[in-house]
């Protein structure tokens, strides 16, 4: 086994926010599971990423429950689950040695959000040495405010401020950084294509 799919953060924390109205696309966790199943007819190990922040009393306060993937998602009891408290799924976990364990060589990112975990982990997987591929259509974002913007701005202001950075732009500024340097950068259905099907040998 050489390659591995990271999911990470596509957990059910996001849609107990307000901001879930504003995500890129609420059909991530569909897009996620796509390539999940792709993984699995290739032979490719599947790695489950969840954010935690313990005692902090939010959404990714694991006491409320909310910490889980979303229900769409089927992982097999026995697929690793990690639970990372850094923005990237390496620095707070035992990632690293489980892929080194499964004699991982290249990693296949998506997830939530796009220009924050999944774009770190796939920063700090290439500086480990890892391929990295960023399935930048399975990944999903909410617009950003300005950093002016007030704290406890509104998600309507949010939207109407022409300083905000939509979720978009944030999508596509992620993969331009990425491409060339961090990343190769794909979608969805050129995963599913290049992969091969081992039950079938093709």
């Amino acid at each position: 086994m050489t390659r591995a799919l990271i999911v990470i953060d596509v957990q059910e924390s996001f849609r107990a926010r307000p901001q879930w109205k504003t995500i890129s696309d609420p059909d991530v966790a569909r897009k996620a599971d796509r390539l999940v199943r792709a993984a699995r007819r290739a032979g490719d190990l599947v790695v489950w990423v969840l954010h935690c922040e313990p005692g902090t009393g939010g959404v990714f306060d694991p006491v409320l429950g909310h910490v889980r993937l979303m229900e769409e998602l089927r992982p097999l009891d026995t697929d690793p689950l990690i639970r990372k408290t850094s923005h990237n799924a390496f620095t707070s976990t035992n990632l690293q040695q489980t892929l080194t364990r499964h004699g991982v060589g290249d990693v296949t990112v998506c997830g939530i959000r796009t220009e924050q975990c999944v774009e770190t982990t796939a920063r700090v997987a290439s500086d480990l040495g890892y391929g990295v591929t960023f399935v930048v259509d399975a990944t999903a974002t909410n617009p950003i405010a300005h950093p002016d913007a007030p704290d406890d701005q509104n998600i309507d202001d949010l939207l109407s401020d022409p300083r905000t950075l939509s979720a978009e732009e944030v999508i596509r500024r992620t993969a331009y950084v990425l491409a060339g340097r961090f990343a190769t950068i794909t979608t969805v259905a050129e995963v599913e294509a290049a992969l091969p099907d081992t039950a079938t040998g093709s």
